[in-house]
């Protein structure tokens, strides 16, 4: 101030203007963009005013039902009412602070709109008035009654049944085991040390490899523990992966010594005698061997799955599926399971690990009424790699009647993170159907995501937040009947006007298959997206049938 005068009225020589000041914390209505919003909607939403955007003109307003900050232009203010309660009652020291979730106010009621929408029709006006709810009638007072919040002294107890998953979700959260992401980390510990002295000796056992002089004209490939395969040339080092014909006698594979051998002379390598983990011939060697051994033991390779062998005894069936070197084994006879396993240490060496209860990454409870199955853990694990630990839940996974675009704010910078996420969310679609859809959404923007896309994944994760125990449950004594729903959107996608299907099988009272995907082509109109999401969930019928044919359930 110069002389008790702003310099704005020293420059221009007239006061500054005031109007355009808001109260802050008061009512105001924010105008939804066109995304947000459709004719059968409201066009605004109750916010409250906080101030105002120093980047760029606009007003910044709290909406509490997306809990996000909106900046826009088109606001229209209530300056006579706050948006927060100013009188709270607060509780006496003599009763209890926990309140009752029957008695406490909803957030419902805590945020409930001063005023309702009203649309008009077209020939009286195109803008959208505001009447008082409370007002409807006659009374003229437009400042709400101040809302004391009731404390109860009952204290709410919980269902008894909710005591033993949360006992499952305390241990599955105690995670001891520390997993290093590099050589370095993993020389800190004793037991990653007795780890890896293990995996060498066992490999050496094997006679994996023979030490020699590394030649002149070779580059061994590197090394961590496993073999770096991405380093082969097509043509050189191998030039069948997959195909069941491939032998590891015509091609010659040399690597480094793995970091931690000091004992040899830097110019050795390890020439290959067999296969190992990381060469691009690994996997088709290692089923190779296991397939043939299987089957020398009187199984039976599945049609519909090539990792799934089963052999019928008098007495029952047995039942093997095998994800890289993990096998489980089920059987409706435990002696059966017995044999199996004895059959397979005469040629492999094994560990059992008992009854399944976790399974890559998949934690399966047995219980007498059925199986349930979550994965609790590996949801933790993504909480804490978003550090969203402190953040506060929500109800649903995505805001309603928004469409998200690829062109649709600024790239992120680095685009690692997102696509870790959409990665893990994916596989987290083994036990959650709920995300299925929305991971779909999001998955299609790997290339080029937006920091809103990002945004939009914290929220998935926020919601897995609040439920990170619910899963999938196979009752004992289901039917067998196969019953399939299916259905899709027209045009859903605003990119490519593509539309989306998305289809789910339930055998008997346990929900079993199920998949959302955008139609390859675009539908002329509904009935057609409607038809082709019905002919993709009939090849999913025809599979499944004949694979409950061949196991014996027609």
């Amino acid at each position: 101030m110069l002389n008790h005068v702003s310099p704005l009225s020293k420059l221009f020589g007239h006061s500054p203007l005031y109007s355009n000041l808001r109260t802050f914390g008061c009512v105001c209505f924010v105008h939804l963009p066109t995304h947000e919003r459709h004719k059968l909607t409201a066009q605004s939403i109750k916010c409250a005013f906080l101030g105002y955007a120093i980047p760029h003109k606009g007003h910044v307003c709290y909406d509490p039902h997306a809990c996000r900050i909106r900046v826009s232009r088109n606001v229209i203010f209530f300056e006579n009412q706050y948006f927060f309660p100013s009188h709270v009652e607060l509780p006496s020291t003599s009763v209890s602070l926990l309140p009752s979730f029957s008695e406490s106010p909803t957030i419902v009621e805590r945020f409930k709109p001063g005023f309702v929408y009203e649309r008009r029709s077209r020939h009286e006006s195109g803008s959208t008035s505001f009447v008082p709810s409370s007002d409807l009638d006659s009374t003229p007072d437009l400042a709400p009654a101040s809302t004391a919040f009731r404390w109860s002294t009952r204290l709410s107890q919980p269902p008894n049944w909710y005591g033993f998953f949360s006992l499952i979700s305390f241990v599955a959260t105690l995670s001891t085991i520390f997993i290093p992401y590099c050589y370095k980390q993993a020389m800190e510990h004793e037991c990653w040390q007795n780890a890896m002295q293990a995996e060498l000796q066992a490999l050496e056992e094997n006679h994996t490899w023979d030490i020699v002089s590394c030649p002149p004209t070779i580059k061994p490939i590197g090394t961590r523990l496993v073999a770096l395969g991405n380093k082969q040339e097509y043509g050189v080092d191998y030039e069948e992966t997959f195909a069941p014909v491939a032998k590891m006698t015509t091609e010659e594979i040399y690597m480094k010594l793995p970091t931690g051998m000091t004992n040899f002379s830097p110019h050795d390598v390890y020439k290959f005698k067999r296969s190992l983990y990381g060469l691009k011939q690994a996997p088709q060697a290692w089923f190779e061997k296991f397939r043939s051994t299987i089957l020398s033991f009187s199984f039976t390779q599945s049609q519909y799955d090539s990792s799934l062998f089963f052999h019928t005894f008098v007495s029952g069936i047995v039942l093997l599926l095998v994800y890289v070197d993990n096998i489980i084994i089920t059987s409706t006879d435990c002696g059966l399971i017995t044999k199996l396993q004895q059959l397979l240490h005469t040629t492999f060496h094994m560990k059992d690990l008992g009854q399944l209860t976790y399974f890559l990454r998949l934690e399966v409870h047995h219980r007498a009424s059925g199986i349930f199955m979550n994965q609790h853990k590996y949801i933790q694990d993504l909480i804490t790699l978003v550090g969203l630990e402190d953040t506060s839940s929500v109800d649903t996974l995505m805001e309603v009647n928004v469409k998200y675009r690829k062109d649709e704010g600024d790239l992120l910078d680095d685009p690692t993170l997102y696509q870790r996420l959409v990665g893990s969310l994916i596989y987290l679609t083994t036990t959650r159907l709920v995300i299925s859809y929305v991971v779909h959404q999001f998955s299609q923007f790997m290339s080029f995501p937006q920091h809103l896309h990002l945004a939009a994944f914290r929220r998935i994760i926020r919601y897995l937040r609040g439920s990170p125990t619910r899963g999938l449950f196979f009752p004992t004594g289901s039917s067998l009947q196969l019953v399939a729903y299916s259905d899709a959107d027209w045009a859903g996608c605003p990119d490519t006007h593509q539309s989306t299907t998305g289809w789910r099988m339930v055998l008997g009272d346990a929900l079993i298959s199920w998949r959302c995907m955008k139609e390859d082509r675009v539908s002329k109109s509904f009935t057609e997206a409607k038809y082709h999401a019905m002919s993709t969930v009939c090849s999913e019928i025809v599979w499944l049938c004949g694979l409950l044919e061949e196991l014996g359930f027609p």
